[in-house]
């Protein structure tokens, strides 16, 4: 029988509003073996959340200690508002050794800390304009214009750091962008012979 090979580490960014949390979806929901790393954070939970489930919510003296062990602390942390959010090398470990593959959702800047520390799979989601990108936020309702600039002009800069990634996959048509990722991970997932739903390949001969 084939062993077990350790999960992959998928590092996904994108700008806000290319719709990269709903492709995440539907690809979770159509391939096992797929899990999403949650976060550890120094934030309040907001109304509905669960620790455990949305973020490990923890104090500023805990997440401290997370940081500064060595060498299994976080693969990533950045302070965002003054509140600190990490991504635990232990829990993305435990689900790599389990089989799984283990999806990250960050920035930038996060994932080059990650590059650092690790060998990911990176992708890079994009919208296929800037014009369309605006129609998107402002489609949301959810942001002042000032905010709605900000937000462009990150966009922007996140756009220049894309060549950096392993993939790129442009948002115009939803149910195509949710095919690319589904096939790139289907193929990292043959580049370490297992099959299309993640198990270990095995031969009868």
């Amino acid at each position: 029988m084939a062993a077990m090979n350790k999960g992959l580490l998928l590092v996904l960014s994108a700008p806000s509003g290319c719709g990269k949390t709903t492709i995440v979806n539907r690809v979770m929901n159509s391939l096992p073996g797929l899990v999403f790393s949650i976060s550890h954070t120094t934030r309040q939970p907001r109304l509905g959340e669960i620790d455990g489930k949305d973020y490990h919510f923890v104090d500023k003296d805990t997440f401290s200690q997370i940081r500064d062990r060595q060498p299994s602390g976080f693969l990533e942390w950045a302070n965002v508002h003054g509140n600190m959010y990490g991504t635990s090398v232990e829990e993305v470990d435990r689900h790599q050794q389990a089989g799984y593959d283990v999806i990250l959702d960050i920035d930038v800047q996060g994932a080059e800390q990650v590059r650092s520390q690790a060998n990911p799979v990176t992708i890079f989601i994009a919208p296929p304009s800037r014009h369309e990108l605006e129609r998107r936020l402002r489609g949301r309702g959810t942001e002042n214009e000032d905010t709605l600039l900000m937000r462009l002009d990150n966009a922007r800069k996140e756009l220049e750091c894309a060549t950096a990634y392993d993939f790129l996959i442009i948002n115009d048509r939803l149910d195509e962008a949710v095919e690319s990722l589904r096939s790139i991970i289907i193929a990292e997932r043959s580049r370490q012979r297992r099959t299309p739903a993640g198990q270990s390949m095995q031969w009868g001969f």
